[in-house]
């Protein structure tokens, strides 16, 4: 018997084993009617595929020319939205939690007017705000500061719930040894925290690189615009948007399965060779 169910006896085995294999025969059907309307369509032939599959046509090299320097700029982006949204993240957590009653109503405010808004909306908002206010800058920076107005809350919460999930006597101990709070967070909590979500964060990278395909809507040259400038000149676009897919499924599968691996080894890492967990190491008579 498990925990949450009962082990299922064998007609709850049978029943689900023949729902199983009806729901898979109604899925095999609607694939094989859309094959079949894509054919008719003449959606197979040569002609829509050879400027991605064949590189005898004269469309290949430029085709895929084209999708590089969109994969070029979609992975800046989100490099370089990434490192912005770790530091401000960092540091609107940090400010959360060390700031005084009477103003913390302020960090919170700004975090969860932030967390609220479509990213798609941060995004609008630096293309169309900056320029207005007289600061004219490449359309990646209003690219990237959308995706960091908008991630740097979601990793600032992430910080704070690393933060708040360690032992309570962590902060206790760098107190009794005349720390300060801040202090406390810089030289204990927070390496502790990034360690417990690592993977939380290398997840959150999936999301980032996802969210670069909305920078269509202010004519950045990322990998989905880029797709459908060329588009316009190879008239197949069921077949380039399936390959741009393929493109982003494979690199969030890579890292899906990075943060995969990084937890399994920060779980292994955080239990002695018996399988216990270690205890508390006692540095200064404190406990760190």
């Amino acid at each position: 018997m498990s925990v949450l169910y009962d082990i299922p006896g064998p007609q709850s085995r049978r029943r689900t084993l023949i729902g199983s294999l009806v729901a898979g025969l109604v899925v095999l059907a609607v694939l094989v009617v859309v094959v079949v309307r894509l054919a008719e369509q003449e959606q197979f032939t040569a002609e829509k595929w050879g400027p991605l599959l064949d590189p005898t046509t004269d469309e290949f090299p430029l085709v895929w020319q084209r999708i590089g320097l969109g994969l070029q700029a979609t992975l800046a982006a989100a490099a370089l939205a990434v490192v912005f949204s770790l530091v401000v993240g960092t540091l609107l957590a940090v400010t959360r939690l060390v700031s005084a009653p009477w103003y913390r109503w302020l960090v919170v405010g700004v975090v969860e007017l932030l967390r609220g808004l479509p990213v798609v909306v941060t995004i609008f908002f630096a293309a169309r705000a900056l320029p207005a206010l007289g600061v004219d800058l490449p359309t990646l920076a209003y690219l990237v500061i959308g995706l960091t107005l908008y991630n740097s809350v979601i990793i600032a919460e992430i910080v704070r719930a690393g933060v708040a999930s360690l032992p309570r006597g962590q902060a206790e101990a760098a107190a009794a040894v005349g720390m300060t709070r801040g202090q406390s967070l810089r030289l204990i909590q927070l390496p502790q925290a990034f360690r417990v979500m690592l993977p939380a964060l290398i997840s959150q990278l999936v999301v980032v690189l996802k969210d670069t395909a909305l920078g269509f809507i202010i004519l950045y040259p990322e990998l989905l615009r880029t797709a459908q400038i060329v588009v316009q000149t190879t008239r197949n676009p069921l077949q380039m948007f399936f390959v741009i897919a393929v493109i982003f499924i494979l690199i969030n599968y890579a890292l899906s399965r990075l943060a995969t691996y990084v937890e399994k080894r920060l779980s292994r890492s955080r239990t002695t060779p018996d399988g216990a967990a270690p205890g508390p190491v006692v540095q200064e008579g404190a406990v760190v």
